[in-house]
């Protein structure tokens, strides 16, 4: 009777939690345009006003993602027999797996930095980090919306091509990550959790138990990692959306043979996701530059950014990190190219 009622009360308290968090996500966007917009006037189109809104939005929006999914994640492992969801995927072979991430991947509607919260509970899970960093690359980089945009605006060919080179990016970096130890070059804070500790005690937890391990859990991580956020989310709002146009007709020109590379490399630091990148593609194709080297700007603005690499420093250390950002880079390099010869 007295677990029951503590279950109760535990699931009474989630319940309220999860219903906050709910409120929090809907109205995080909607606030701060109220609060800038229409009340301190700020232009949220100029370049100070749409700064400072991304900042503040992007900011309690990774915060939200990283709490509510460390928790649920959390949950999940202490819930369940994670070594037998692992053997059975091992049974299944690599190859599902790198597509369970992609699919994964390419149904989650995140940015770069926001998929960085799953990805951590992922690794913590014990899933093999070959898979976790293929869904690390596919989430941010096959984009739903962005699909839709290419579409209509090149063409559905164009949007299908996209979309299955990005999936094959994803597989193909994955597959060759899978034949290297790369465990060594994850923080340890990643594993050292206290989900890892309470299943380690050999009993079967109490919903309470499971509950309490995890909000610590996500506590710890948040504790890790806010600062991090601060600065990649400071550092993309000082650049959000800033794309020298100029630049990019005059050095990534057809005229240009490394085009594509200086359209993979300039990408990077923009930050900017699926819907707004593609009208800028768009500009960019209207003034000359190729398709692939359109395609390849247009994918590393939205799969790799400054942001990012900041947060991930936290959890991978500096040679994973060069490998991730430097094996997606050959990949969109590589379907730039491929690109300009399918569709000159």
């Amino acid at each position: 009777m007295l677990r029951r009622r503590a279950d109760a009360h535990v699931w009474f308290r989630v319940g309220l939690a999860a219903a906050g968090w709910v409120g929090l996500y809907w109205a995080n966007g909607r606030v701060w345009s109220w609060l800038l917009g229409d009340l301190l006037g700020l232009d949220l189109e100029g370049r100070i006003g749409s700064g400072v809104h991304f900042f503040l939005y992007d900011t309690i929006k990774i915060f939200l993602l990283l709490t509510g999914l460390m928790f649920v994640i959390g949950m999940l492992r202490a819930s369940l027999d994670l070594d037998r969801a692992r053997d059975y995927l091992a049974g299944k072979g690599l190859a599902v797996g790198l597509l369970l991430a992609v699919v994964l991947g390419v149904v989650t509607p995140f940015c770069s930095c926001s998929s960085i919260p799953l990805f951590i509970g992922f690794v913590a899970a014990g899933i093999p980090l070959s898979i976790t960093l293929t869904f690390l690359i596919a989430s941010p980089l096959v984009s739903e919306v962005a699909a839709i945009m290419i579409g209509d605006q090149f063409g559905w060919h164009i949007a299908g091509a996209y979309v299955l080179a990005g999936s094959a990016i994803a597989l193909a970096i994955g597959w060759v990550f899978s034949r290297f130890a790369l465990e060594r070059w994850v923080e340890d804070m990643v594993f050292a959790t206290r989900i890892a500790q309470l299943r380690a005690a050999g009993h079967v937890p109490t919903w309470t138990e499971r509950v309490d391990a995890a909000v610590e859990e996500s506590k710890e991580v948040f504790t890790t990692v806010w600062t991090w956020v601060l600065l990649g989310v400071g550092i993309g709002a000082a650049i959000h959306g800033w794309v020298p146009e100029d630049f990019f007709a005059e050095y990534a020109g057809p005229g240009n043979p490394f085009a594509v590379l200086v359209a993979a490399v300039a990408g990077v630091p923009l930050y900017v996701n699926g819907a707004g990148v593609v009208p800028i593609a768009e500009a960019l194709w209207a003034k000359g530059m190729s398709l692939g080297t359109v395609m390849t700007f247009t994918m590393s603005a939205i799969a790799l950014s400054i942001p990012q690499a900041i947060m991930l420093r936290r959890v991978l250390k500096p040679p994973l990190l060069a490998i991730f950002f430097g094996s997606v880079t050959l990949g969109l390099v590589g379907i730039g190219y491929l690109f300009n010869a399918l569709f000159p």
